[in-house]
């Protein structure tokens, strides 16, 4: 399977490579991806280190200049850190550019809370206008940052490193049916699809995958979810992160949503990520439990 960052990092080298409106700003974070590119572009692709609210205002100057700014850091970074520049650079101005972060929810769970995020995408959702996706897997970091970072729109990419076997053929705003049941909706996003497939086994249940919060597929997931619907979702980030993108789609109708992700409260233990996925309950087995106890 293809590694997350290490997708991201040959998709945006080769945006510079081929569009020269590309600019690229790190914060320390990542730089072995570009050596090339920060040789062969120092004017595009620059490296201010470990000063991550100055990253996204120098984003913003590319982004007024006309280029398509893509920002990078780990996700407490690119998210949390320089909150305030996102939301007043980027959203109020109404500039276009995209932000990469990887390692959300606590894929460097031995660095602890410091390096926790499963915050992230509720942010990024706070912010009018922006864009949060949600990919499963390498080749889908390719397609969505492809298919977004010149489109105009401040956009949170949210890498991982999770990662499921397979990819899809994703596009922003589009939900996957990958296994058709009689009965409930079961909505995975992003690296919860293999386990979610692999914990629902033997449930006659609906499997769909969504790797975009907005964009949203609501017509989609009304016309998976059926006359009555009943959706499990389950997510990569705190529980609840996706309660209002889902209810949004069922305005009006009477609808059983529920809702499974990391539990809002601060993560004290220490390990690997697979140590905390079973910690909270994200594990196969766990997330077997937690079904069962919706459904």
């Amino acid at each position: 399977m293809r590694e997350m960052r290490a997708a991201f990092g040959a998709t945006t080298a080769d945006l510079v490579e081929n569009d020269d409106r590309v600019a690229v700003v790190l914060a320390e974070i990542s730089t072995d991806y570009f050596a090339d590119a920060l040789r062969r572009h120092p004017a595009r692709v620059v490296n201010i280190g470990i000063m991550e609210q100055a990253m996204v205002g120098v984003a913003a100057g590319f982004a007024m200049e006309g280029f398509h700014p893509i920002a990078h850091s780990l996700s407490p970074f690119m998210a949390e850190r320089p909150y305030e520049q996102l939301k007043v650079d980027f959203g109020y101005q109404g500039l276009g550019g995209t932000f990469v972060g990887v390692g959300g929810s606590y894929d460097y769970a031995a660095e602890g809370a410091t390096h926790h995020a499963p915050a992230d995408a509720s942010l990024m959702l706070a912010i009018p206008g922006m864009e949060v996706l949600v990919p499963g897997h390498g080749d889908e970091v390719d397609r969505l940052l492809r298919a977004t970072y010149a489109n105009g729109h401040p956009t949170y990419l949210r890498a991982s490193v999770a990662t499921n076997a397979d990819a899809f053929d994703v596009a922003p705003g589009r939900i996957e049916i990958v296994r058709r049941g009689a009965g409930a909706t079961l909505l995975a996003f992003g690296p919860m699809l293999d386990r979610i497939l692999a914990a629902s086994e033997g449930f006659d249940v609906t499997v769909a995958y969504a790797t975009s919060l907005e964009p949203f597929d609501h017509s989609g997931l009304r016309a998976i979810a059926g006359a009555e619907p009943r959706v499990v979702v389950v997510e990569p980030f705190y529980q609840g992160t996706s309660a209002p993108v889902v209810a949004e789609t069922f305005r009006g109708v009477p609808a059983s949503l529920a809702f499974i992700g990391v539990p809002r409260a601060f993560i004290h233990g220490y390990g690997t990520p697979a140590d905390l996925d079973a910690d909270v309950g994200l594990d196969v087995g766990g997330l077997r439990q937690r079904m069962s106890n919706v459904l």
